[in-house]
């Protein structure tokens, strides 16, 4: 049986959010796509409240660092340093080359950094390596945690 993959792509960019959407529905690799646009919904997203308290626990999440309400810098920390959220593993996914966004990004646990480009083709093309290593190479624990 194939286990479909939970993903939680925390954006703000709805171009962004439909190319990494269709990127995705493209290959033949089951997952649920689950999309919020701010901080703030990304944590009631992770703890489960509001609106979101039948939220599946993300497989991965893929995060910007720019994002309203709750920065992703925030989001990555409280994620990082939460005993039942630190091991899921977290994509930054940004514009930002800033060598502090790097650095405090694996200072706090972020499994890979990433910059997006802005040509709509490389982008594709990144979204498409993610989904081949994350989705294709790496193994998850059948519990999801």
């Amino acid at each position: 049986m194939t286990r479909v993959v939970e993903i939680l792509l925390v954006e703000d960019n709805m171009v962004d959010v439909e190319l990494t959407r269709e990127t995705l529905e493209t290959h033949k690799m089951v997952n649920n796509l689950h999309v919020v646009n701010n901080g703030e919904d990304a944590m009631d997203f992770l703890f489960k409240k509001g609106k979101f308290k039948s939220a599946s626990t993300p497989d991965v999440i893929l995060l910007d660092l720019n994002l309203p309400q709750k920065d992703g810098r925030e989001v990555l920390i409280e994620i990082k340093h939460n005993e039942d959220l630190k091991t899921i593993p977290v994509v930054i996914l940004t514009v930002s080359e800033d060598e502090n966004d790097i650095k405090m990004a694996y200072d706090n646990y972020a499994n890979c950094y990433v910059t997006k480009p802005l040509d709509m083709v490389q982008f594709v093309k990144i979204v498409q390596s993610l989904e081949n290593f994350w989705f294709s190479i790496v193994q998850f624990p059948a519990d999801g945690k």
